[in-house]
């Protein structure tokens, strides 16, 4: 079918409700790092489809579980008749997550149910009404989900009112004002302030952080901020959950993000790479977190054996062709091409991250910050007519995101930065045809 018939049909048909979009493509094939659409033009993804295609698109090892899994297995609900596949990959996500406790684990669908979990269980089982969250974190569109949430994605919406959020410690663009002592500020804010007007502690069931601010424009906290979180947690018996949706699995150069800094958090939520493509998620948990009674949260297809045998070959995947070291590797590569494209164009204003999971955020101009939301929107809408996919994210729309496939190749970094440059360089040559780019609002 031609790709503007289908674009064109499929805006008659699918709620806009179900649409993010950048720029007029249709997906028709993929393999590894490319997606190739129905024009047959291959593009390289920078995006990994919202960081869900963690190895790559295609992998063979994992077409073969699934043609061998569906013909001897294609579906049991595992709420009642459970078979080997979902405990084998239950006992694998306990030994890779850190904490010497006893554990559990839960099973869903996506980061949205996974969250769900934490926003319904926890108040349950500790007795505690209120749970805590950040300003600009992304937790997912499910009611429960989203009043965890500080996302402008969220905000045409009223959630629950047991959820209060705390200023994110971005580095910057900081809440106080001041980039000193950064995390003191966060940390003394919450106690002398949150904690003794609106949120006691003792009535607080638990904390929910990202590791990496991901869709709030993949912030990374100072390096002191997330050690002193987690003693804050301890002080106070707060459970601390890390949200790892979009940054564990390896995107980071380690299994999880809070793993650069030895913590052992109470509950981890992980979804999009965990399948390979398939839709699974899970909160890995202290036991008695997740024992909160039989049939609290369930879902008939949870941890089905199709999509748990693909996220148990995945993390085989991972381990094997040791990708979470590619990804450290190759993310410092990215990042360090990426700071010298920044001495070239007063656009970009900050670069950060770690791993493969990276931001590029735009301003107007240094001095002020301004976002610069329509530049970021062209150079995305830009890169996409040179041949590479690429979303941007951020509460200001600023930030071009970086979560490539794992497989990345220095090669590859070469290619995304030449092609992110030769669209900088369009945009400040008027080159950019900003009528097209106004079409697709993104976020």
């Amino acid at each position: 079918m031609n790709q503007d018939t289908l674009l064109s049909i499929e805006d008659k048909v699918i709620s806009n409700a179900l649409k993010i979009r950048f720029y007029p493509m249709a997906v028709a094939s993929a393999h590894g790092t490319r997606l190739m659409d129905e024009a047959g033009v291959s593009y390289l993804d920078l995006s990994a489809g919202w960081a869900v295609a963690g190895i790559g698109y295609g992998h063979p090892r994992i077409a073969h579980q699934l043609k061998k899994q569906y013909e001897t297995i294609s579906f049991t609900s595992q709420l009642t008749i459970p078979e080997k596949n979902m405990v084998g990959l239950a006992q694998k996500l306990i030994e890779i997550t850190p904490g010497s406790f006893e554990k559990k684990v839960w099973f869903g669908h996506s980061g949205s149910d996974a969250n769900d979990c934490v926003y319904k269980l926890w108040p349950l089982v500790r007795n505690r009404s209120r749970l805590v969250s950040f300003m600009g974190s992304y937790h997912g569109q499910t009611m429960g989900s989203l009043s965890l949430s500080g996302h402008p994605a969220q905000a045409k919406f009223i959630g629950h009112g047991n959820v209060v959020k705390l200023p994110y410690p971005n580095p910057y663009r900081p809440p106080f004002g001041e980039t000193q002592a950064l995390t003191s500020q966060v940390i003394s804010y919450i106690e002398n302030e949150l904690f003794r007007t609106i949120c006691p502690p003792e009535d607080t069931a638990g904390l929910i952080v990202e590791g990496i601010q991901s869709d709030g424009g993949l912030i990374v906290p100072p390096d002191d901020f997330l050690p002193e979180l987690q003693k804050l947690c301890q002080r106070y018996d707060i459970s601390l959950i890390f949200d790892e949706v979009k940054v564990g699995m390896g995107r980071t150069g380690k299994w999880f993000s809070f793993d650069h800094y030895n913590l052992a958090p109470d509950a981890v939520v992980v979804g999009k790479s965990l399948g390979a493509g398939l839709p699974i998620s899970a909160v890995i948990a202290r036991k008695e977190l997740l024992d909160a009674g039989f049939g609290v949260h369930m879902f008939t297809a949870s941890g089905n054996p199709v999509c748990s045998i693909a996220a148990l070959e995945n993390i085989a995947i991972l381990e094997e062709e040791r990708l979470i070291e590619n990804a450290a590797e190759n993310g410092a590569y990215f990042l360090k091409l990426l700071e010298e494209l920044k001495q070239r164009y007063e656009w970009i204003g900050d670069v950060r991250g770690r791993g493969l999971a990276i931001g590029v955020e735009l301003v107007e101009d240094r001095s002020s910050k301004i976002p610069a939301a329509e530049k970021t929107a062209a150079v995305c809408y830009r890169a996409f007519e040179l041949g590479m996919l690429v979303f941007y994210v951020g509460i200001h729309s600023n930030v071009i995101e970086i979560t490539p496939p794992l497989t990345i190749s220095k090669q590859e970094i070469d290619l995304a930065v030449s092609i992110l440059d030769q669209a900088l360089k369009d945009l400040e040559n008027n080159n950019i045809d900003m009528e097209k780019v106004r079409q697709y609002a993104g976020w």
